[in-house]
């Protein structure tokens, strides 16, 4: 089965041809990262105009690159939430004109299944039931899939995702957008035990997470350092940075697949790319005889083709959608039925 899939949830625009969920045929990313580093963040307008001009020659480029022609797409997936709603609203809504332009079924994906689904088309063996971290630069979150299409919310961060704790503290260190490889980049080799950041808890809720205080931390420790005219080792200060994030994560996910009985872990998102977090994760992994999937760099970043692979399976779960589908800028990865107006 050929999915054609479309991706704008925040600043990257992506079309890919997928077959049966496990097999990429082409995926074609266009990129918005050295517009908003100018501005150190995304900013959604901008954001959604990109998408509205790489959004067709994408198309083009993803069907010639499969080697396919259009009539023989047998669906159109395309991210519906969540994310920055003008830009999810510009893929979406090309989606629906190739869907009905094909007389072909549309089905909406939610972009944290898409990035757990992105391990499927990395491990052909990976099935559910298992653990899932999910992190990116708008959300961190553990989820308990059970199945393809059966997702349950075991813990969430509270109010900064780690992605975004990754991108303000370096903005205010003066590394750089992405703040996650620059941070990565900036820790190499240097004491990560140097100094020491706070750890948050939530009471009544052992998995959830909350990154603020560690990032105001962060802020205050480099603005204080300033004001005195101290020079700070930035190194050491990225790499305490980088371990603080990875000890507020790994724990939480071990402890969810452990007692939940979940014998496999999945990471997923953008900060799944983090070398530290991966280190750790397979550390603690293996100390609780836990299976990790881990998705080389490439797939963690957010693409159309991890789309394709949740596509399918949502299609087979009979999860399609008319041309009345909206966009949602927040929507729970473990919803039970798709919203409607």
């Amino acid at each position: 089965m050929l999915i054609l899939s479309v991706e704008s949830s925040c600043d990257e625009t992506a079309v890919a041809v997928t077959r049966d969920g496990r097999e990429v045929l082409s995926d074609k990313v266009a990129s918005q990262v050295e517009m908003h580093a100018i501005y150190g963040g995304v900013v959604p307008e901008l954001a959604s105009r990109s998408h509205a001009e790489a959004i067709a020659g994408l198309y083009r480029e993803a069907i010639r690159e499969a080697g396919i022609r259009p009539e023989e797409i047998d669906a159109v997936a395309a991210t519906f939430a969540p994310g920055l709603i003008g830009a999810l609203l510009v893929g979406l809504n090309f989606a629906k004109g190739l869907a009905f332009a094909l007389d072909r079924p549309l089905v909406p994906v939610h972009h944290h299944r898409g990035h757990v689904a992105a391990n499927y088309l990395a491990y052909p063996e990976l099935e559910p039931p298992f653990c899932a971290l999910v992190a990116s630069g708008g959300h961190t979150l553990i989820l308990g899939v059970d199945g393809y299409t059966d997702y349950r919310v075991l813990g969430c961060t509270r109010d900064d995702s780690a992605g975004e704790a990754f991108d303000k503290v370096a903005r205010v260190m003066g590394l750089g957008y992405p703040g996650g490889v620059a941070i990565d980049r900036a820790a190499e080799g240097a004491d990560e035990h140097a100094y020491t950041l706070p750890k948050s808890r939530v009471d009544g809720a052992p998995h959830d997470m909350s990154f603020s205080g560690l990032k105001t931390a962060m802020i205050n420790l480099v603005h204080n350092a300033e004001q005195k005219g101290e020079t700070l080792p930035v190194g050491d200060l990225a790499a305490s940075f980088r371990l603080a994030v990875c000890e507020e994560i790994v724990p939480r996910v071990i402890d969810c697949a452990v007692s939940e009985g979940y014998g496999k872990v999945v990471l997923a998102g953008g900060v799944a790319a983090n070398k530290r977090l991966r280190e750790m994760m397979t550390k603690a992994a293996g100390e609780k005889s836990l299976r990790l999937f881990i998705p080389p760099v490439r797939l963690c970043g957010d693409a159309a083709a991890m789309i394709g692979a949740q596509g399918y399976y949502e299609f087979m779960a009979g999860h399609t959608s008319g041309m009345e589908q909206n966009a949602y800028a927040s929507l729970d990865a473990d919803y039970k039925l798709l919203p409607r107006e």
